[in-house]
């Protein structure tokens, strides 16, 4: 049975994770018949977010391990005790946790870092030459782990496009449904809520997604 790392960014799709795109992520693993552990790293997110008036909040702090076990029903790691032998592959769902938390692409673009602990995560799997599957916003990182000419997709917006080329990857252009695979770096991505107006719209993308990911590794 294969077995799935699934990194998230915290709990709320303007603070951290996307959560239809990560119960959706953790549904189709299982359904393909697959098993998955959900990490995330014990950090400071960058804000939080008001999810009903869309409002920052600047007297409240939260950890995105902590709010990461909003989803994984408190079933999640730190991602500093990731064994990747243990794994086959990785998905990462997205929300702009993936932009504020993971890597700082939210506040500076195409000049983005990962956190290194972050980094070091994903890259595990690239090293080990595992399949990854970003899901909406998180492709965003592909270059900085991948280096020039990687592909990914995070639908048809052109300055996010943009930014992920001058960073040195190379962008494809998708729609909600669709799929962009790198052969040779088994990368996978699908736009989800970038491009979704539905949780149908972004479940569709998703499995395609998951399916593709397990079939690789």
């Amino acid at each position: 049975m294969k077995k799935v790392a699934v990194l998230l960014s915290g709990c709320g799709v303007f603070d951290g994770t996307e959560i239809h795109e990560a119960v959706l992520t953790l549904l189709a693993i299982t359904q393909a018949g697959a098993t998955y552990q959900c990490f995330a790293p014990d950090i400071t997110q960058m804000h939080v977010v008001n999810h009903l008036t869309g409002e920052v909040n600047n007297d409240e702090s939260r950890n995105v391990l902590v709010e990461s076990a909003r989803i994984a029903r408190g079933e999640v790691l730190n991602a500093n005790a990731l064994e990747v032998s243990q794994f086959d592959a990785l998905v990462i769902p997205g929300g702009f946790g993936a932009a504020k938390n993971l890597s700082n692409f939210a506040t500076t673009g195409s000049h983005c870092h990962i956190q290194p602990i972050v980094e070091n995560f994903i890259r595990e799997f690239a090293l080990a030459h595992k399949p990854v599957g970003f899901v909406c916003v998180s492709p965003v990182m592909i270059p900085n782990i991948y280096g020039k000419g990687a592909i990914g997709t995070i639908g048809t917006d052109s300055d996010t496009a943009h930014a992920f080329n001058e960073m040195g990857g190379k962008h494809k252009a998708a729609q909600v449904e669709d799929i962009v695979v790198d052969e040779a770096n088994k990368i996978v991505s699908t736009p989800a809520y970038m491009l979704a107006t539905s949780i149908l719209e972004a479940h569709i993308g998703i499995d395609k997604l998951v399916t593709k990911v397990l079939e690789m590794a």
